[in-house]
Order: structure tokens, then C-alpha cells, then sequence
């Protein structure tokens, strides 16, 4: 299913820049960054679940919020993009 995963984490101090890097850090392994803070992540059910508890154990949850949007398995009629990034499939080969 595909998960979109947004954060945004208050960085006005060193632990919230370390919180932001860690967050990045995991999510980066798990999809494609679209935006900043945004995600694209293809994942199973097990995946996400252990995802979203490392995200959860890593946010400071008076600070930071932690958004995700479970698109499902029948989301490309649900994505438009528009502007400079080229778009790229989900599904396809992510070349690190």
C-alpha cells in the first residue's frame, strides 16, 4: 500500500535537528522523498506498523507532528503533480 508520511519537527535546538535527521534518516529507507518533509512509501502492512512506532518513538509529541496518509494499494488516480520534480512510480525500481 502506498503511505504518505509527513513531519514537521521543531528544530530550534540541537535534539530537535538530531529528532529531524533520525526521521529522514527512516524514511528514506522505506520510499521516496517528495517534498522536505514528505514521503512516498510503498510498504506492507507489517512494514507500516513498524515504521510508524520507530517514527513515533522518535517525534517529540509536544513539538512535533506526525501525519500519515494511507493511500492504499489503488492510489494512482488519487496523486497529481505539478511543477518542476519529475514524478516516478511507487511501484518501480528505487535507485539508491
Amino acid at each position: 500500500m502506498l503511505v504518505l508520511i509527513t513531519y514537521d519537527v521543531n528544530t530550534e535546538d540541537a535534539a530537535g535537528r538530531k529528532r529531524l535527521r533520525q526521521a529522514a534518516r527512516l524514511c528514506v529507507n522505506y520510499g521516496q522523498r517528495v517534498q522536505n518533509s514528505v514521503f512516498e512509501c510503498s510498504l506492507d502492512a507489517a512494514q507500516c506498523k513498524m515504521v510508524r512506532a520507530r517514527l513515533l518513538d522518535i517525534i517529540d509529541k509536544e513539538k512535533d507532528s506526525l501525519r500519515l496518509y494511507y493511500l492504499g494499494n489503488n492510489y494512482s488516480g488519487r496523486i497529481e503533480h505539478f511543477g518542476a520534480k519529475v514524478s516516478y512510480d511507487p511501484e518501480g525500481t528505487l535507485m539508491v
